[in-house]
């Protein structure tokens, strides 16, 4: 029988986990600690490396807070990443070391966010079947819209028929250097006057993470006469393109310059990726989501997938 030690990630793994995150078949540059750690100030990381003898086989991204363990919450998703696509069997060994490791240390329960679907589809059932051994309860489900390249996604005549028309409107789509101007012009200024908040990532964080991931974080934004109207901030993985951010000012709207700009995203992505992630719909409603939004969505041409939320007593 294999034998696997756990231990807690310290600042002298950095290299050993990035280098095993860069050949880990379920794993994105989100699990890269050049992306994790900036916002470090605000989560209490308790990241695990798992070892077999001296190989490293397995890492979970995470924070604590009290006596919980969370798949980092500072993650649009996360979980457990592996060497390779182990057997069952020794995923459920791997799980079993880990679950003890963190009873030892008087955590009594562990939070994950799965990864969706379409991001490791071949190792997603498999990680289900092992938490659902292994007890864990799905306390909540996020409702994700992404299209499916593959398949015969249908984008509405009416979302058509704009985008024909406004490409003699003079819009022009430009892929920028950093996101400064869709930050300062546009985002910023748009959630704090309907939602009184800030985004995510401060202009100072995005444009760090942009300069250090310069090929899966892009920044698309859309102008007509030198005026922006509305931007999207992309995440790129190997097969995934993800609208991080996306937003239109109040003369953007007018030309439906945010439909107009996932519109020509769609096309110059739909031959080389799989899938285009439009991220959550969810809301506090009393639907428990967006409709407006969700509506929007599909008529790009999006479906719904299910992005389970686990929790495992320790």
């Amino acid at each position: 029988m294999k034998r696997y030690t756990v231990k807690r990630y310290c600042s002298d793994d950095f290299a050993l986990w990035n280098d095993f995150i860069s050949q880990a078949t379920n794993a994105t540059f989100l699990f890269d600690r050049n992306f994790m750690e900036y916002h470090a100030d605000r989560f209490q990381d308790f990241s695990l490396l798992v070892f077999e003898d001296d190989i490293l086989q397995a890492v979970l991204p995470a924070n604590y807070k009290d006596n919980q363990i969370f798949s980092h919450q500072g993650l649009t998703y996360g979980g457990f990443v592996f060497r390779n696509e182990f057997p069952l069997g020794q995923i459920e060994a791997v799980l079993s070391e880990i679950f003890n490791f963190l009873k030892a240390q008087g955590f009594v329960q562990l939070v994950i966010k799965a990864m969706l679907p379409f991001y490791t589809p071949d190792f997603l059932s498999e990680m289900q079947q092992v938490l659902s051994n292994k007890q864990a309860a799905i306390i909540g489900q996020k409702m994700n819209l992404a299209i499916d390249f593959q398949s015969d996604y249908t984008i509405s005549r009416s979302k058509l028929k704009h985008y024909r028309r406004l490409q003699s409107e003079g819009l022009v789509v430009k892929k920028e250097a950093d996101c400064t101007v869709f930050w300062q012009e546009v985002l910023e200024p748009l959630l704090q006057e309907k939602y009184q908040t800030k985004p995510l990532h401060s202009l100072a964080e995005i444009n760090s993470l942009q300069s250090k991931f310069p090929n899966h974080i892009e920044q698309y934004n859309v102008y007509r006469d030198g005026e922006i109207l509305a931007g999207i901030t992309l995440f790129k993985t190997a097969t995934v393109i993800k609208s991080q951010y996306g937003a239109t000012t109040e003369n953007g709207k007018k030309f439906r310059a945010l439909d107009y700009l996932f519109l020509y995203l769609i096309d110059i992505f739909k031959t080389n990726y799989d899938y285009f992630d439009m991220g959550t719909v969810d809301d506090n409603s009393e639907l428990g989501y967006n409709e407006g939004l969700l509506n929007q969505k599909k008529e790009l041409g999006c479906s719904v997938y299910s992005q389970n939320i686990f929790q495992i007593a320790l």
